[in-house]
């Protein structure tokens, strides 16, 4: 029988979606204090110190603005929908630790809401059903920008949930158990060569690679927000969406921000696992909180820094990336994985053979990179924009029936 007292469930509870929930808000302010400093602009400076506080008011400003529902809205999905992308996001942390262990009052508690067995499974299983806020909210909008911004967040999800699978797939292989805490207990020691981190980045670099470019389409952010793209649709599935229940698609898409960022972190890069440099066991429980929100930090400002530098992709694009050069590098790693560790535990393997291995591997998935996307670029050509060259020979030709048509216009 489990003994446990409740306020030691509740402990981490509390601390895993506080962390998760300020972390948002920080980033909310963080962003746009970076963005404009990269644009020679100074951001929200007014509320608070260097405007700190600025994220606050606008969402008690949120709160109580007034929200306007259109009187052609299936109006139980339509409110529905908004809900499910902000609980699905708070449940997909429950698994993810964001510190160790420490004891207090002679119970040991763990910052981790809960270690299941099916592990990251669990987390791929809330990430899909996020989708579901973004198409329903489309659907019960009854307006077209709203439905095609759905419709591209469901295909956007299909492909690089695949993608995503199979490169935590290669981690799962590679550990030999879905649990989280052995994930991130296997990367705690040396790596392939001693003296280097035990991080799976580095063994396992293609599926981080897939998983990276899979995270950000996933939180649908720049330069993969083709759901909402404003030069085309508007806003996408929220253009009829206002007030508290737009603010709770916004909470959603930055929260997915952090969400993917710490699944990156206790996938590839130890989780919350550091140094402690000799620290005395009374303070030293706080340094894999510090490790865990500074390599946290380092991709949300990734995130950041993709959004202000890069255009957005073209949708084509988009698919093709996912279908034709993602995919299937996941599904040849996810084989390269498997035979790796099916050598190593049939008859085990130097130290040196498998640097080796390692640097073969990652050559052939550089090449597995190169050529689809090499193959992809050329199946899709730009929209070709005609240069002044082409309206000289169009000039020279003869009129057109645009010519024709402009000159009526003007008579």
């Amino acid at each position: 029988m489990n003994t446990t007292p409740f306020w030691a469930h509740l402990i981490p509870v509390v601390a895993v979606f506080a962390f998760f929930l300020l972390t948002t808000a920080l980033l909310i302010w963080a962003e746009r204090r970076v963005v404009a400093r990269m644009q020679s602009r100074v951001g929200p400076n007014r509320v608070g110190p260097f405007g700190i506080l600025q994220t606050l008011v606008d969402g008690v400003k949120m709160f109580f603005k007034e929200d306007v529902t259109p009187s052609m809205v299936d109006k139980p999905v339509y409110n529905l929908a908004p809900i499910i992308g902000v609980v699905a996001g708070f449940m997909a942390v429950a698994v993810i630790p964001i510190g160790g262990t420490f004891t207090i009052a002679g119970e040991e508690i763990t910052l981790q809401v809960a270690d299941l067995e099916v592990g990251m499974l669990w987390f791929l299983a809330w990430g899909s059903l996020h989708v579901y806020s973004n198409f329903l909210a489309g659907w019960a909008s009854q307006s077209p920008y709203p439905l095609l911004g759905g419709v591209r967040s469901s295909a956007q999800m299909i492909s690089y949930e695949i993608a995503q699978g199979l490169a935590i797939a290669s981690v799962f292989i590679y550990t030999g158990s879905l649990r989280v805490s052995d994930i991130v207990a296997a990367q705690a020691g040396d790596g392939l060569i001693a003296g280097m981190p035990g991080w799976y980045a580095i063994p396992l670099f293609p599926a981080f690679v897939i998983f990276l470019v899979g995270m950000v389409a996933e939180a649908g952010r720049p330069p993969f927000d083709l759901a909402e793209a404003e030069g085309e649709l508007v806003a996408g599935f929220m253009t009829e969406y206002s007030g508290l229940r737009f603010g709770m698609f916004m909470l959603a898409e930055f929260m997915s921000v952090v969400v993917m960022s710490a699944a990156m972190v206790t996938l590839f890069f130890g989780g919350p696992s550091g140094p402690t440099f000799g620290l005395p066991d009374a303070i030293a429980w706080v340094m894999p909180i510090f490790w865990f929100t500074l390599k946290t930090s380092v991709f949300i400002l990734l995130f950041v820094l993709l959004r202000a530098s890069l255009p957005r992709y073209r949708y084509d694009k988009l698919m093709d990336l996912g279908w034709k050069v993602l995919i299937p590098i996941g599904l040849v790693w996810v084989l390269m994985t498997a035979g790796y560790v099916l050598l190593i535990e049939q008859g085990g393997l130097t130290a040196t053979t498998r640097v080796v291995l390692a640097g073969l591997a990652g050559l052939i998935a550089l090449g597995l990179i190169v050529v689809p996307t090499s193959a992809a670029d050329q199946s899709t050509p730009d929209l070709a924009v005609p240069d002044e060259d082409d309206e000289d020979d169009d000039a020279a030709d003869g009129p057109s029936d645009h010519g024709s048509v402009g000159a009526q216009r003007s008579s």
